[in-house]
């Protein structure tokens, strides 16, 4: 597949945009519900009545984040294979190297210290500082003089980091206690996660989103294998339970959203695909109520209203000159 031609999938079909948003949502209503299996996984929670157990507690941040990739390239890497052999999968020994930095900075970082976030503190927390990437990357490209924010954009930015005040507690909780560790970590994949996004803009310009996928996943399963190599894996003795559950967050976190994400991406524009895709914190917030109980304060709800509307203001074009700040998911 050649830089000019469909980057949405295998194939191009006819554009329905309703469709298209509904693909979008089923892939963030995918990432709500990683979000929340993550969560259970390490508190120990029952899901719907279901006790995940306390073997399932031995699967810390670094596990978790290492198998959802590797087991996805495994799923994955065939599939390619089949579909476009090995030659349509060859990039570069360059741009290898861009797809390993993105791996390990981007990806890797980011899903490491979002899954630290979850471990410490709760999802709404965890995922609306994660999602105030875009804010990050306006800011970056501002000061790159790679593009000039308008006030609309300027006031969005306001809006977030006021809003995030709010959520993480700042204001009316009563007896506030702000942990550190946790927020820390949420920000710091927010950064992980928009630097992603700025190092990713210019390969996907060259190649479509699977194969990009597919060495990002690479790139991201060698970082882990070198951090946290087999034989250490081997001496946890995880059991079936804990392989199973890592194969089904596999799935749901990778594999399963990405293909709905980049289905929707065949029947909608990019701006307006990662527009829609603001419904995964929303996602993840209402399935963690409902599921884990985790509820928030009116305060942390108008802070975490208030980040959404930035970041949807942040993504939208500007009718004059038609530029969007693209940010793409990569939960």
């Amino acid at each position: 597949m050649t830089a000019g031609s469909d980057q949405a999938g295998f194939g191009r079909s006819s554009a329905h945009p309703l469709r298209g948003y509904f693909y979008i949502a089923s892939a963030a209503f995918l990432w709500g519900v990683s979000a929340t299996l993550g969560r259970a996984a390490f508190t120990g929670h029952a899901l719907l009545g279901i006790s995940l157990g306390d073997s399932l507690k031995k699967i810390d941040p670094l596990i978790l984040s290492q198998s959802r990739v590797t087991l996805s390239l495994a799923v994955l890497l065939p599939v390619l294979l089949v579909r476009r052999g090995v030659s349509g999968l060859r990039v570069p020994g360059s741009d290898v190297v861009i797809f390993f930095l993105l791996g390990i900075l981007g990806v890797a970082a980011s899903n490491y210290l979002y899954y630290l976030a979850i471990q410490r503190i709760n999802v709404a927390t965890a995922i609306i500082l994660q999602y105030t990437a875009p804010v990050w990357v306006l800011i970056y490209t501002a000061v790159r003089g790679a593009q000039r924010p308008s006030w609309r954009k300027s006031a969005a930015v306001g809006l977030a980091v006021v809003g995030c005040g709010l959520a993480v507690g700042l204001v009316g909780s009563g007896g506030f206690r702000l942990d550190v560790v946790g927020v820390t970590a949420a920000l710091l994949a927010a950064f992980s996660f928009a630097l992603y996004n700025v190092g990713g803009h210019k390969v996907l310009a060259r190649y479509d989103r699977w194969k990009v996928l597919l060495w990002v996943l690479v790139g991201t399963s060698a970082f882990w294998i070198c951090v946290n190599p087999p034989w250490k894996i081997v001496a946890a003795h995880y059991g079936r339970e804990q392989w199973g559950f890592l194969m089904v967050f596999s799935l749901v976190s990778v594999l399963g959203p990405f293909s709905c994400y980049f289905a929707g991406l065949q029947h909608l524009e990019p701006t307006r695909a990662i527009v829609a895709s603001c419904l995964e914190p929303v996602f993840s917030i209402l399935i963690a109520a409902l599921v884990l109980g985790e509820l928030v304060r009116p305060m942390q709800m108008v802070g975490i209203v208030l980040v959404l509307v930035a970041i949807v203001l942040i993504q939208l074009p500007e009718r004059s000159r038609g530029e969007g700040l693209v940010v793409e998911p990569i939960e």
